[in-house]
Order: C-alpha cells, then structure tokens, then sequence
C-alpha cells in the first residue's frame, strides 16, 4: 500500500487524470454528434447503437490513453535515474505492481465514466426502453479486461525502453491495427491485441444496402476470446515483470 501511495504522490503534478479527461471528451463530443443525427429507428435501437459503436472508438483511442498513461507513470524514474535507487528499497516486483496499479486506477476510471456517459445520453436522447444492466456489465468487464491487458503491455515496454517514442508509437500503431483488425475474419482478428475490442463485441450490424437501414443485434459473447486474453494478460505479466525484475539499471 505504501508503494501504490507513493506512485499516486509522484505523479500528482503530472496531470495524468487531464490526458484521460481530454480522450473521453472527444468520445463525448463525437457521442453528442452521432445522437443528433438518430432518427426514430435508431432511437429503438440506442443502446445497441452505442455498445456497437463505442468498442470500435475504443480502439482507436483506448491504445492511445494507455501509452500516455503507462509512459507518464514510467518515464519520471527515467528522467530522474531512480529506478535503481528504488530497487535498494523495495523489491522490483512490488514496484511494476505498484505502478501497474496505479495506472489500471486511470483507466478503470475511464471505462466507468464512458460508461456513465452510455446511460446518462441514452436517458437524455430517449433511447426505447431500460438500460439493459447485464449488457452494460458485460461491456465494462470486457472493455476493462482489453484495457487492463494494453496498459500492462505498455508498461512494460515503457520501464525497459528509456526513450518513451517507441512504446508511444507501438501503442499508437496498435490502436490502428486494432481498428483494422475489426474488418477481419474473428479467428485473424484474435491475434491482434488491441482488436479483442472486437473480438468480445456483443452487437452486431446488419446493413441493408437497398434501403441503407442499419439493424443491429445481440450475438453471443465470445468467451473463448475472454479466456484467451486472460491467458495473453498472464504471459504478459509473468514474463514483462520478470524482464523488469532482472533489467540491469
């Protein structure tokens, strides 16, 4: 506890909650732009609406916050030299968790917000009936559980690369690639990282061409995509954290 502490008091003057801030902003701005644009159809089907549209915005811009998050954590120990003076004092492995803690704090902050931004727009725009609870909590687990396993892969790269550009480009080709990804057969799509966003997608499009109609639908939930990012999130972290363990500063 201690350690995670002192993480949170060392970046308190690096505005990380500002990055988060300004990335869930432009997702809100283009949420407001999108709703303005609903007719009555698209009313009936608002909350598919956003649980199709926001996983494919996650990621694009998920990947993104992740780096910035993971290289503002990080790179404070680079510039200041202090890796090697904190290894004397703690062990290395209670630090990476320390540090992936913290961050995972921004992030899982940003998934509840855009998820409470999800039900407040669909009460204010009218979206046809309840929201549906068990949908939206799949979405949170699922988005968390893609989010969680970037941010540890960034961390990762940020605490063994000195020059924060390269893990800031990897996160930001990934996001690409990711988006990419989204256009691939599901079994191609399963070896990108940053596509499992689409992977444990729920909803579905149905897109008439004639009529130009979209109908979206419920499909069922991918959980051997679930299981294996879970089993992706394990080999990151074991072998990630050893990496740092043995890294000669």
């Amino acid at each position: 506890m201690k350690a995670i502490a002192m993480e949170f008091y060392k970046i308190r003057h690096r505005q990380v909650w500002l990055i988060v801030a300004f990335m869930l902003g432009i997702q809100l701005l283009w949420a407001l732009w999108s709703f303005s644009r609903m007719d009555t159809l698209d009313l009936k089907q608002g909350w598919q609406f956003c649980l199709y549209q926001f996983p494919m915005l996650n990621a694009i811009m998920m990947p993104v916050i992740a780096a910035v998050v993971a290289s503002r954590i990080s790179d404070i120990e680079h510039k200041g030299n202090t890796i090697k003076l904190l290894k004397t004092v703690m062990p290395a492995g209670s630090l990476f968790d320390a540090k992936f803690i913290c961050g995972s704090s921004y992030m899982l902050a940003a998934v509840l917000l855009q998820l409470f931004m999800i039900v407040i727009s669909g009460y204010l725009k009218g979206f046809a009936g309840a929201p549906p609870i068990s949908r939206l909590g799949f979405y949170f687990l699922f988005t968390a559980a893609v989010t969680l396993t970037i941010l540890l892969l960034q961390q990762v790269l940020s605490l063994l690369f000195v020059n924060q550009m390269i893990p800031f480009t990897i996160g930001l080709t990934g996001g690409f690639a990711g988006l990419f990804s989204l256009f691939f057969p599901q079994a191609l799509e399963k070896f990108v990282l940053w596509g499992y966003y689409g992977v444990l997608m729920f909803v579905r499009l149905d897109w008439h061409p004639a009529t130009r109609v979209a109908n979206y639908y419920w499909s069922p939930v991918d959980w051997s995509g679930f299981i294996t990012l879970i089993a992706v999130f394990c080999v990151i972290y074991m072998i990630g954290r050893s990496l740092f363990v043995r890294k000669e500063i």
